[in-house]
């Protein structure tokens, strides 16, 4: 999935790699239950059309057909309302937290501002380059950590999302039996796990529910490694599964061949992946777990324009359409309005998802 981008720093990230500048950096407690950003004084942001923007994505980069994929809608949409310019930039494998910080270090210093980063493992650096640039506004996807006063931290209910595509598993599940795939055992991952078998027990308490992650910290290639994502879902399938779930980005294509070929049933993740997926094995996705980074994306961008950007978090929940489950393919036809109650007991407040398994 990975492909060889200008983004894979090479010799341009040494260019940039001397260019800091000292600036206290300052936490945040402000928060926003909502679908668009939190606004206030418009110091050091655009106020206008134009502009340039510097995005970094996680591992997999533009093309990745899941996280990143969904990251880039967001930004393209906006460069087309907005008129702005765009470098893109992408992680590599196994690489460090000071190489994440070079790129970014890249970005602010080559006059981009904002500067988005793709993925929680962009915490620490972010926090640190944040604090070098602070006439520079930073967003960050999936970490709420990465504090500071030019730091938007754009996070999501995952576990709310999950919850409706466990709902789906347990009901178009013939064998009692479903399985999930994680692509890196870390906390944000986990409440993908949380919450899918949540909704599986709450459909069928007795339902048996396989959970395997591809890879556990410090070692992050469970999210680029397709035969493994494939090799752990034909386990599953062999295991009596019929239905699996994975939240493991690039290797999810490996867990649609695995289903593909046992004939069996796959929930796709972040995007609409009966869309996105390779067209030889897209059919078998019933239904995807919506988390809408292209909302976030384009909602900070749209404020910076605006000039109404601000530090904090900002979390984009069920409610809030942060969170859904896709349609496309008509395989839940049959059981949407029983998605749809379950959607709104969780939008009301009656039902409480849990975060963590």
């Amino acid at each position: 999935m990975l492909r060889n981008r200008v983004s894979k720093l090479a010799a341009a990230t040494a260019a940039g790699a001397m260019l800091m500048a000292a600036a206290a950096c300052g936490g945040s407690d402000d928060k926003a239950e909502t679908g668009a950003s939190a606004s206030s004084e418009p110091s050091a942001q655009g106020g206008g059309k134009g502009g340039k923007v510097g995005l970094a994505y996680d591992i997999g980069g533009r093309g990745d057909q899941s996280f990143n994929d969904s990251a880039a809608v967001g930004l393209d949409k906006a460069k087309t309302e907005f008129g702005l310019e765009a470098k893109e930039l992408e992680a590599a494998p196994g690489e460090t937290d000071a190489q994440k910080e070079e790129r970014l270090r890249l970005l602010a210093s080559g006059g981009f501002n904002p500067v988005i980063a793709v993925g929680f493992a962009y915490s620490g650096p972010v926090k640190k380059v944040a604090a070098e640039f602070p006439d520079v506004k930073f967003a960050i996807i999936d970490d709420a950590d990465a504090t500071g006063p030019n730091v938007s931290n754009l996070v999501f209910a995952e576990e709310q999302g999950s919850y409706l595509v466990g709902v789906a598993a347990a009901l178009k599940s013939t064998k009692n039996s479903i399985g999930f795939v994680g692509g890196v055992k870390v906390p944000l991952i986990q409440k993908f796990e949380a919450g899918y078998v949540a909704g599986a027990k709450a459909v069928k308490s007795d339902i048996k529910i396989q959970v395997k992650y591809l890879s556990e910290p410090p070692e992050f290639t469970g999210f680029n490694d397709p035969a493994k994502g494939k090799t752990t879902a034909q386990g599953m399938l062999d295991a009596g599964a019929d239905v699996i779930y994975h939240a493991a980005g690039g290797s999810g294509g490996g867990v649609f061949e695995a289903a593909k070929a046992a004939n069996a049933m796959a929930i796709g993740v972040d995007s609409d992946q009966a869309l996105t997926a390779d067209k030889a094995v897209s059919d078998v996705v019933i239904t995807s777990m919506l988390k809408k980074v292209d909302v976030a994306v384009y909602d900070f961008l749209k404020n910076f324009t605006a000039g109404t950007v601000k530090g904090g978090e900002t979390r984009y929940d069920l409610k809030a359409g942060g969170v859904d489950f896709s349609t496309t393919g008509g395989k839940v036809d049959d059981i949407k309005s029983q998605l749809d109650e379950y959607k709104n007991k969780i939008s009301s407040g009656e039902i409480t998802v849990p975060a963590t398994p």
